[in-house]
């Protein structure tokens, strides 16, 4: 089973306008609702590739009960083959913990002239210390029966940013491999503790080290506490120095779409590659062929399937020299 944690759950709303303009009224010719927040993403994708996972973090009020019928929705009856090409999705199971206020919403409005999304984030409920403390004990005896753990997204009002540092050591703790997956200084305070893995975007490397020379920052930010350092380079593809060496992976081609949850396409194709086993080079090629194809699907945040199966293969990989390390 494959954990993820999303602090800060979203109920991601899209609608699709014919044009984005500025000081106007528009009518909206599509309208779509699903569970979000970065981990949410993550399991999506995970369930899709055959593996079965449980999602944890807050939800609330009338919103949180909307994220969370949806959520139940996406689960299917019957387990699937973890990781088979073309498998049924797996289960995802809902251990989300319950909050007095209410879960935030997300709003793109998606330009369909020129392709481009508007966001707009709320902020999140207001965590009380009792609701913190019940995710806390909740996480601890999850851990117990996980392979590896997502730890992904922003923090809600009312919880300390050293949060991911905490979480991280206790799956350091439990044994379990653990990813970290935010920004600002919650990942500054998450990095110094330890985490197998974190996956930062070029912004968010550079806010962190100072630099914004891919090879230099990622190497940098390992120095800093992470075990693993991968940094998505976006159409570039991503750059990974671990402890067992430093490559490179990038798509056979530029591609046009919508880049809405490629990130956290990734993050599911790293995860699911670590419990399965898989070298760092077909890790790689999973995580940027699925990224890949989540900006190629027609649906913001979905991937392609049929892209990714073409993509895979095709992937380039690009081992650096013992020398650069």
């Amino acid at each position: 089973m494959i954990l993820t944690v999303t602090l800060n759950t979203a109920l991601d709303l899209t609608y699709g306008v014919p044009e984005l303009v500025p000081h106007a009224s528009h009518r909206v010719s599509e309208m779509s609702e699903r569970p979000g927040g970065k981990g949410l993403n993550v399991a999506r994708v995970l369930s899709a590739l055959g593996h079965r996972t449980v999602v944890t973090g807050f939800a609330g009020g009338a919103t949180g009960a909307a994220l969370r019928e949806l959520l139940a929705g996406l689960s299917p009856q019957e387990p699937a083959d973890p990781g088979a090409p073309g498998t049924a999705p797996a289960p995802i199971t809902d251990a989300l913990v319950t909050v007095a206020g209410n879960t935030r919403r997300t709003i793109a409005v998606v330009d369909r002239a020129t392709g481009d999304t508007t966001q707009l984030n709320e902020p999140g409920p207001l965590v009380t210390a009792d609701e913190w403390a019940a995710l806390l004990g909740r996480y601890e005896e999850l851990l117990a029966g996980a392979d590896a753990v997502a730890l992904c997204g922003s923090l809600p009002p009312g919880i300390h940013v050293g949060a991911y540092a905490e979480l991280v050591r206790s799956a350091r703790t439990a044994g379990v491999p653990v990813l970290l997956d935010t920004s600002g200084e919650p990942l500054r305070r998450g990095i110094a503790a330890r985490p197998d893995l974190i996956k930062p975007n070029a912004d968010e490397l550079a806010q962190l080290t100072g630099s914004r020379e891919p090879m230099r920052a990622t190497r940098d930010a390992r120095r800093r506490g992470a075990h693993g350092v991968i940094a998505s380079l976006g159409p570039d593809g991503m750059l990974a120095v671990t402890p067992d060496g430093i490559w490179q992976a990038a798509p056979p081609a530029r591609v046009l779409g919508n880049p809405t949850g490629a990130g956290d396409s990734a993050v599911a194709g790293l995860l699911s590659g670590l419990v399965e086993g898989l070298s760092w080079p077909d890790r790689l090629r999973r995580a940027v062929a699925l990224s890949t194809a989540t900006v190629l699907s027609p649906t913001a945040g979905d991937f392609d399937r049929a892209a990714y199966e073409e993509l895979l293969p095709r992937v380039g990989i690009e081992e650096h020299t013992p020398a650069a390390r």
